[in-house]
């Protein structure tokens, strides 16, 4: 039976571009599908004079298609200012792969998120958000649904494991209902702390465990 992946799909998947980590990466982001649970990880080395993407590499937890629009965005990304790699599109990605089956167009898709929300947390770290939105239980909500609960794949808010957000003087409490020697709590702690510790007007981030 043929596989369901066009030749470049089949080769991006056996010989990924710019696979791993970057210990001392200038940025990075972890996004999450919970659609089929496929994350991907992606790390940024940016020029501070130029802004220009100087490296890139991506981390991958997920199925063939996931893995190769990691390794095409990648590579898309590379060499590229940050403006112009916030304009790289799915639709850009999938062509760039010959296609995708339709059941797997949402594996461009969260490559695409994870490379605009590395973009996102360089520009936060560096004062580079032009329009400030202010941090507010609201818009912490919408960040902790881009956190995982590894345990089934789903954000820790759709999973309910988020008891309490408050934001009071650019101090941001969230208490999960979690205990704290849960294997996963230090994870999740870190994730919290890397998507809203860098926001303009967030002086700390408090996790608390409480299950």
């Amino acid at each position: 039976m043929p596989l369901p992946y066009s030749e470049i799909v089949m080769e991006h998947f056996r010989n990924p571009r710019n696979v791993g980590r970057i210990e001392d990466a200038d940025a990075k982001a972890i996004e999450g599908s919970p659609a089929c649970g496929d994350m991907v990880a992606v790390y940024l080395k940016v020029d501070p004079q130029t802004h220009v993407i100087t490296d890139i590499k991506f981390e991958s937890y997920g199925c063939a298609s996931n893995i190769a629009t990691g390794s095409i965005i990648t590579e898309l990304a590379k060499g590229k200012t940050l403006e112009e790699a916030k304009q790289i599109t799915w639709d850009e990605a999938s062509k760039a792969l010959g296609g995708l089956p339709p059941v797997k167009v949402h594996c461009s898709v969260l490559a695409v998120d994870g490379l605009r929300a590395a973009i996102q947390n360089y520009e936060e770290r560096h004062g580079l958000v032009k329009e400030q939105e202010p941090t507010t239980v609201e818009f912490v909500r919408k960040r902790l649904k881009h956190v995982m609960n590894p345990v089934v794949g789903l954000d820790i808010v759709r999973t309910k494991l988020v008891k309490e957000i408050e934001v009071q003087d650019g101090v941001v409490r969230v208490v999960l209902d979690l205990p704290p020697d849960h294997m996963f709590a230090p994870a999740m702690r870190e994730d919290i702390e890397e998507k809203l510790g860098h926001r303009w007007d967030v002086k700390q981030v408090i996790v608390e465990f409480a299950g």
